[in-house]
């Protein structure tokens, strides 16, 4: 590919005008120059062809028809044929060429709103529905490829074809020419007025459409809780909802989009009434010929035929427009959770031998929520801790902030020695293993769910892959599933279970040997056998490694070496197991 994704990521601001949509589709397509030169030299050639038919026409009916001389009209015949077999040609050759740029296009595009989703915070796909993002990566970016692919040159052509008939026009009679144009000064004003109106309703369409496809995917992945309550009458009527607005936002932009081409055709029948009436008044006069009057004819109509169809194909630029302003939207954000250099001198105050602080941390989500205020404290190497507190306390938030899924509103969270936000996500992905409460699979096998982000077992072959399961003391785990290392993974984690998901999760981060370990309810849908098994191998890991775990049942924490009790935004320290179980009664009893 010759394009330039950096650049087309870079400093993107959502298009306000045709004029800006216009420039960043071209910066799109600026690996394309010379296959845009061809296909422009294709269209050149294929206008100067069909403009030059009627002319010929014309000269053809003064003086061959009109003195009946048959053998210079078989020659111009002749030549007519090759002109417009010649014209054919070049049409095919631009056809051909174009449909390849819009191709690589639109592979380029949707690898481009892929790499920027990718590079997103967490924060923003909680803010998102998947299908709606789903909807700008497919449809929206399939819209504007339609545009580039069929009818960018199209349009181009359609530009030529009518400055060059209009040429011809005003050539042959300029008071005839402005007699025949004078109905497009009234399109082009009408064009002007209703085409922001147009493009607002496009816009609107195709919210709706990534609404439709974000209600889809939202129902369809929560079916089974559907039927489990008998709820499907609640999934048909938010799907009614959804398809409704569709349905009329639809049947706006079409009627918006379907306005230019009667109006077009209207005012090309006024050109071409006028043209008639004059060109017949000037023959009555003996100031034109009949042959003059047909090719003039066929230069009005080779002049407002691309007129209708650039009516349609203005449509589409709408409608590509308002596809490129929802795909700008992602192009144009940037992640908060920057990578910042590290500062040696701001390591004063920080205690050297914790493996992670937190220093005065407050956080509060984007809609407004303080979840943790003022929190400070510090983990060990080596030792196992415990988050326990009520639910919504901030137990998950703060294994967030550990993570780095989020930065901290106020504070700083240091890792290793480091201020957190100055590792890279591939170092601080190594160091930091997490577990979580939801693990999600991809479809393939129990193998390719271990290697996801193992890199370091890329390249191993499966007898080293198996020595390294064995190594990590994760073999006995396997007997859990049916076919071992081998077993299918179906998509959306469907033929195992949720304690066997929670299994795979927990191997792939073991394998990574990260230096810290955070277990968010690990053990919450696995039975007492396997929880032990879990166990075993968390004792067996590397004396360096620090433990966090965070659990609902007290019997999980029992050996931890320091508990700290979360809620409303704080975090105590609890002497002993038994201090923990108190201040968990003393919060129901509160609340």
């Amino acid at each position: 590919m010759n394009y330039n994704l950096n650049e087309l990521l870079a400093n993107r601001d959502r298009p306000s005008s045709g004029k800006t949509a216009l420039r960043d589709f071209m910066r799109l397509m600026g690996g394309e120059k010379r296959n845009l030169l061809e296909a422009q030299i294709y269209i050149l050639l294929n206008t100067g062809l069909n403009l030059t038919g009627p002319l010929l026409v014309g000269y053809s009916i003064d003086q061959y028809v009109q003195h009946k001389r048959l053998d210079g009209l078989l020659h111009m015949g002749g030549i007519l044929i090759g002109v417009y077999l010649l014209a054919f040609v070049m049409a095919y050759l631009q056809t051909n060429k174009m449909g390849g740029v819009g191709q690589r296009m639109l592979f380029t595009l949707r690898n481009a709103v892929f790499i920027k989703l990718q590079e997103l915070p967490v924060a923003f796909f909680n803010q998102n529905k998947a299908g709606d993002l789903i909807s700008r990566i497919n449809n929206d970016t399939d819209k504007v490829n339609q545009f580039f692919s069929q009818s960018l040159m199209q349009f181009v052509g359609s530009v030529f074809t009518m400055l060059g008939a209009g040429i011809f026009l005003l050539s042959i009679n300029w008071k005839l020419g402005v007699a025949s144009l004078a109905p497009a000064a009234f399109l082009l004003l009408f064009t002007r007025v209703i085409s922001p109106w147009v493009r607002q309703r496009n816009a609107r369409n195709l919210k709706s459409a990534g609404s439709l496809s974000g209600e889809i995917q939202e129902s369809l992945q929560n079916f089974k809780v559907i039927i489990a309550f008998n709820r499907r009458d609640y999934f048909r009527k938010r799907f009614q909802e959804a398809n409704d607005d569709n349905y009329k936002t639809s049947i706006q932009a079409g009627v918006a989009n379907n306005l230019f081409l009667p109006v077009s055709t209207f005012l090309s029948a006024i050109a071409q009434l006028l043209v008639v009436a004059y060109g017949i008044y000037m023959i009555m006069h003996h100031a034109f010929t009949i042959g003059l009057l047909v090719s003039y004819l066929a230069y009005v109509m080779n002049f407002y035929n691309p007129v209708r169809q650039m009516a349609a194909l203005w449509a589409n630029l709408q409608v590509a427009q308002a596809g490129w302003d929802r795909i700008a939207q992602i192009l144009s954000l940037h992640s908060d959770l920057e990578i910042r250099e590290e500062d040696v001198t701001n390591a004063n105050g920080y205690t050297k031998s914790a493996l992670l602080e937190f220093k005065d941390v407050s956080f509060r989500y984007p809609d407004g929520k303080l979840v943790l205020h003022s929190i400070s404290f510090r983990l060990e190497p080596g030792k196992t801790y415990a988050l326990v507190g009520p639910t919504g306390g901030g137990k998950t938030t703060m294994a967030s902030l550990i993570a780095r899924l989020y930065d901290p509103t106020q504070g700083e969270v240091w890792l290793d020695g480091r201020d957190i936000r100055t590792y890279t996500p591939a170092v601080r992905s190594q160091k930091v293993g997490f577990i979580l409460q939801e693990p999600f699979l991809f479809s393939g096998t129990v193998r390719d769910n271990l290697l996801y982000g193992n890199e370091q077992y890329s390249h191993y072959t499966p007898e080293e892959l198996d020595a390294s399961i064995r190594e990590a003391n994760l073999e006995s785990l396997l007997g859990r599933f049916e076919n071992g290392i081998e077993t299918e993974i179906l998509p959306n984690g469907e033929g195992v279970s949720l304690g066997q998901k929670q299994l795979i999760a927990f191997m792939r981060a073991v394998l990574r040997n990260p230096a810290l370990l955070i277990l968010d309810e690990a053990t919450a849908n696995i039975d007492t056998v396997t929880e032990q098994l879990l166990d075993d191998i968390l004792r067996k890991l590397p004396a360096t490694t620090t433990r966090v775990i965070i659990a609902h049942r007290l019997n999980t924490i029992e050996s931890a070496d320091e508990i700290f009790f979360v809620n409303s935004g704080s975090v105590t320290r609890a002497g002993s197991m038994q201090d923990a179980v108190n201040m968990l009664l003393h919060d129901k009893r509160s609340s």
